[in-house]
């Protein structure tokens, strides 16, 4: 929640600058500026930036912090979870000698794969495997994209395997993949650390927990932070992927403000009460499946996170016999209002948008009760266009494509 509590005031900064006023309902995404920084982590970074610190010494304290926060020996701050990713598939190469930091991405050595199902070979607005390939190392899939199994993990395990990788995200393939326990199993009897990305995830202790060797987090996701990726881990692993910055990582390094933020943002995180967050949270689903019941054409209800996340969001499933028009056509109608309501739309060709709960700021819970009352209503006169299909599908290249090409 932001501490925005009059709505024109929030307002008022977007029309000040002349950007596009719009509800978040679509997730943490990057695209939408990630998550709203509560004011107190605002402040650390603010009295942070007007000083010089030693970003070592902050590197430090952020250390101890992530280990409090989620378990592990040690930790440090990066860019972002995605160049996280990239720096601990690097440290599993280098371990602590500089002079192989240096030589990476081009000399990365014989022991320099990375072993990574299938299914996990996911986008999350880049691919997966870029981020492997960034540190020179190679990827090396196992399985069939819809199933994995035991024997596939274990002859791709060889001595020129540098590491592990398992994702957990609401993107890679749900069902037939080896779970996460098992996959550290298999892995570690071969001597091969396992490397978790988790950028999405609320739970900071459970990969940890279950014998992950190194996981990375968002500070900007679901701790509300600024932009910055979290790394966990073995402590030798942490020091190698901290080297890093002498060389791959100094295109990727987290300025004094980002390393500031994410630190507050795990303290406060500590602070937080969580069932409060959930119970606000929850009337925002009922509020929205009220606003749309016995809208014929129109089924909506609460769906858990794939990922088991403590949130639910509300599926709203759009009949295109009775209606006459699809899912992905009422979702642009809710991008097309003022303010834009950007719903979660990444499986819109299924016939259904979600709603998601966890980026609202004062008010704007009613404004989408509203919008969804008012367009669904009117969706019978809405013409369906493949056009849209490819806009939800495509929206995110092409927003890259079309920037700045008209003049």
């Amino acid at each position: 929640m932001t501490d925005f509590e009059d709505p024109k005031r929030y307002w008022a900064w977007h029309d000040r600058h002349g950007y596009q006023r719009f509800v978040n309902v679509s997730g943490t995404m990057t695209g939408l500026g990630g998550s709203i920084v509560r004011k107190d982590i605002r402040e650390a970074v603010e009295a942070t930036m007007a000083r010089f610190v030693k970003i070592h010494d902050l590197q430090t304290h952020a250390s101890r912090v992530i280990a409090e926060l989620t378990g592990a020996e040690a930790g440090c701050i990066t860019a972002s979870a995605s160049a996280g990713l990239t720096l601990c598939v690097a440290a599993t190469m280098t371990g602590m000698d500089p002079a192989r930091a240096e030589a990476l991405p081009t000399a990365p050595g014989e022991r320099n794969e990375v072993v990574i199902q299938l299914g996990h070979l996911c986008g999350y607005g880049a691919p997966v495997s870029t981020g492997i390939e960034l540190a020179g190392a190679t990827v090396r899939p196992v399985g069939q994209s819809t199933l994995a199994m035991d024997h596939q993990l274990e002859g791709a395990l060889t001595d020129r395997t540098a590491a592990a990788m398992y994702v957990v995200s609401h993107h890679v393939v749900h069902y037939g993949q080896i779970p996460l326990g098992r996959f550290i199993e298999i892995a570690h009897a071969k001597g091969v650390p396992v490397i978790v990305d988790g950028a999405s995830e609320y739970d900071l202790k459970g990969f940890i927990d279950a014998g992950a060797d190194l996981a990375v987090y968002s500070a900007q996701k679901f701790l509300g932070g600024p932009t910055a990726g979290i790394i966990a881990g073995k402590r030798d692993l942490v020091r190698s992927a901290y080297l890093q910055n002498i060389g791959i990582a100094r295109g990727m390094k987290a300025g004094k403000e980002s390393i500031a933020g994410a630190i507050a943002a795990m303290e406060a995180w500590q602070r937080l009460d969580h069932d409060a967050i959930r119970e606000e949270q929850t009337a925002a689903l009922e509020l929205w499946q009220q606003a749309l019941d016995g809208i014929e054409g129109i089924r909506a209800f609460p769906i858990p996170d794939p990922t088991g996340n403590p949130l639910e969001r509300l599926q709203v499933h759009v009949s295109e016999d009775v209606l006459g028009t699809t899912a992905a056509t009422v979702a642009r109608a809710l991008g097309q209002r003022d303010p834009a309501i950007v719903v979660r739309d990444h499986e819109v060709e299924l016939g259904y948008f979600q709603l998601d709960p966890c980026n609202l700021a004062p008010g704007h819970a009613d404004i989408v009760a509203d919008a969804l009352r008012e367009t669904v209503s009117k969706a019978g006169s809405l013409t369906p266009s493949d056009d849209d299909l490819a806009r939800a599908r495509q929206g995110s290249i092409e927003g890259y494509l079309n920037w700045l090409a008209r003049k």
